[in-house]
C-alpha cells in the first residue's frame, strides 16, 4: 500500500512516472482544492504549464460526503446511478444539490481563473487530483478537458481503487502509483492530508506562474529555484533555495515536530514571502537516519546548530552573501531559531515564530538581539499561554500577535494566510528596510 508523506511527495512521485511528458505540450490541472499541491510539482517535475479544472462533486443530501455525481465547467455533469438508486435520491433533492453546488463552482471558478481563460486546443491535458474515491470528479474534470479541445486526456492520481480504475473510459491513459483492492479513505495513503484552502491554491497558482515567467525571462539573471545540501555534523542536510533575481534577504524556515522541507504550511508562507522579493531556504534540519530517532525533534541546540550553518552557507555564496538573514520557526523550530539567532546576535535581522514553541530556547531568550514576531492562534491556549511567558523574558524589540480562531495548526479557513502576511510584514520591514507594515512598530 502506498503510503504519501503529504501532497508534494505524491505529486513529485508522480511527477517522475510522467517524465514522459517533459518537453511536450502538456498542460497540468490540478482539482482544486486537494489536487492542486499534488499538480504543482507535477508540472515543476515536466516544466509544464499549471492550470486549474474546477469540478464539485454532488453529495447525498443526507451523506454530503457520499458522491453521487459531480458538475464541472462548461456545464458538464456525471450521475453515479447505483448510489442514486440506493439512496433513494428524488429528482427535486438533486436539482437543489445541484444548484447549490453550481453557485459554488462558479464562484470558485472566477476567484482561482482571476481572468484567465483555459484554451486545451490540440494539447495534452494531464488532470491531477490528491486521490480517487468514487472516480465522479475524475471523470467530470476529464470530459471537460475533453469539451474544451484537449487532443489527449490522461488522468494522473497518487491512489485509486483498481475496481474503478477498470471501468475509466474517460481518459486516454490513467497513471496512477497505488491501485487498492479496497479504498476506505484517500486520506489513509498520506502521513500529512491537512486541508487545502483557496488561499493556497491561488498562491501555488501564481508560483508556478512566476516559475514560467522566470524561465522565459530573457534577463541573464532569472533568479534561482533549485534543490540543494548543506553539511553540519557530518551529515548532508537538504534543503530548497528559491532566490528572487536582486533578492537583499533571505529567510531560512526552521521546521517543527520532525517536518521537513515539505511542509505545506511553510511551502505557503515561503510563497507569500517570495512574492514580496524575499529570498527563501527551507531545510531538513535533520538526516533521514537521524529522524528515526524522536528525541531529536526536541535537540533544540542540535536543531539551533544547524541553523547556524545553514546561515554559515548563505554567507558563503555570492549571490547572498550581502543578504540579510532571518529566520522563520515553527512549533519546535522556532525555539531553535531563537536559540540560533541569540547565538548569532547582530547576524540575525529578524526572527519570526507561527505556533512555536519559543520557550524551548530557555536561557537563550533573553539573549536574542533580533526583532521577534510571536504569531499565535487565539485558540491555541496552551501555545499562547507559553508564549506569553517567553516573551517576558525576552530583551529585544518583539510582538505577539493573535490570529483569531485559529488553532494549532492553523487550519481554519483564512488564519494561515493572515499568519503569512503578518511574517511578511515583519520581514520586510527589518530585512529590506522597507515600511510596508503600517501599525506594526514592535513592542515590549
Amino acid at each position: 500500500m502506498g503510503i504519501f508523506a503529504d501532497r508534494a511527495d505524491a505529486g513529485r512521485q508522480l511527477g517522475l512516472r510522467l517524465e514522459y511528458l517533459r518537453g511536450g505540450d502538456a498542460v497540468v490541472l490540478g482539482v482544486p482544492r486537494g489536487g492542486v499541491p499534488v499538480a504543482f510539482e507535477v508540472a515543476r517535475a515536466l516544466d509544464a504549464q499549471l492550470d486549474v479544472i474546477v469540478v464539485r462533486k454532488l453529495g447525498v443530501p443526507f451523506q454530503p460526503e457520499l458522491a453521487m455525481g459531480a458538475i464541472g465547467e462548461d456545464g458538464a455533469r456525471t450521475l453515479d446511478k447505483r448510489i442514486l438508486s440506493l439512496a433513494r435520491v428524488k429528482h427535486e433533492d438533486l436539482q437543489a444539490v445541484e444548484q447549490r453546488e453550481r453557485r459554488l463552482l462558479d464562484d470558485r471558478v472566477a476567484r482561482l481563473r482571476a481572468g484567465r481563460t483555459l484554451d486545451l486546443s490540440g494539447r495534452t491535458a494531464v488532470i491531477v487530483d490528491d486521490g480517487i474515491a468514487t472516480g465522479s470528479t475524475a471523470r467530470v474534470a476529464c470530459s471537460i478537458a475533453r469539451n474544451l479541445g484537449a487532443a489527449r486526456v490522461i488522468l494522473a492520481v497518487p491512489v485509486a481503487p483498481a475496481d474503478i480504475l477498470r471501468t475509466f473510459t474517460e481518459a486516454d491513459e490513467v497513471v496512477c502509483l497505488a491501485t487498492p483492492r479496497q479504498l476506505t479513505a484517500v486520506s489513509q495513503h498520506y502521513r500529512d492530508f491537512s486541508p487545502t484552502s483557496d488561499d493556497e491554491v491561488a498562491l501555488l497558482l501564481e508560483a508556478a506562474a512566476r516559475r514560467a515567467q522566470r524561465a522565459s525571462s530573457p534577463s541573464g539573471n532569472p533568479g534561482l529555484d533549485e534543490d540543494l545540501q548543506i553539511r553540519s555534523d557530518g551529515v548532508r542536510l537538504q534543503g530548497h533555495l528559491n532566490l528572487p533575481r536582486s533578492a537583499a534577504g533571505v529567510v531560512v524556515f526552521a521546521h517543527g515536530s520532525g517536518s521537513g522541507r515539505h511542509s505545506p504550511r511553510n511551502r505557503f508562507v515561503a510563497s507569500v514571502l517570495q512574492q514580496a522579493g524575499l529570498g527563501t531556504l527551507l531545510l531538513d534540519l535533520l538526516s533521514p537516519a537521524e529522524e528515526l530517532d524522536r528525541a531529536n525533534v526536541f535537540n533544540i541546540e542540535l536543531l539551533a546548530r544547524r541553523l547556524t550553518a545553514a546561515k554559515g552557507w548563505l554567507g558563503g555564496r555570492p549571490d547572498t552573501a550581502s543578504c540579510g538573514v532571518g529566520y522563520f520557526g515553527a512549533s519546535t523550530g522556532a525555539g531553535a531559531a531563537l536559540w540560533a539567532a541569540a547565538e548569532q546576535g547582530e547576524q540575525i535581522g529578524a526572527v519570526v515564530s507561527r505556533g512555536g514553541r519559543p520557550d524551548l530556547a530557555g536561557p537563550w531568550l533573553a539573549l536574542v538581539r533580533a526583532p521577534t514576531l510571536l504569531i499565535v492562534g487565539s485558540a491555541d491556549h496552551r501555545v499562547l499561554e507559553l508564549n506569553r511567558g517567553a516573551q517576558a523574558q525576552m530583551r529585544c524589540a518583539n510582538r505577539l500577535e493573535l490570529v483569531q480562531g485559529a488553532t494549532h495548526l492553523f487550519e481554519e479557513p483564512g488564519t494561515l494566510e493572515q499568519a503569512a502576511v503578518l511574517a511578511r510584514d515583519w520581514f520586510v520591514r527589518y530585512l529590506l528596510g522597507e515600511d510596508s507594515a503600517p501599525g506594526t512598530e514592535p513592542v515590549r
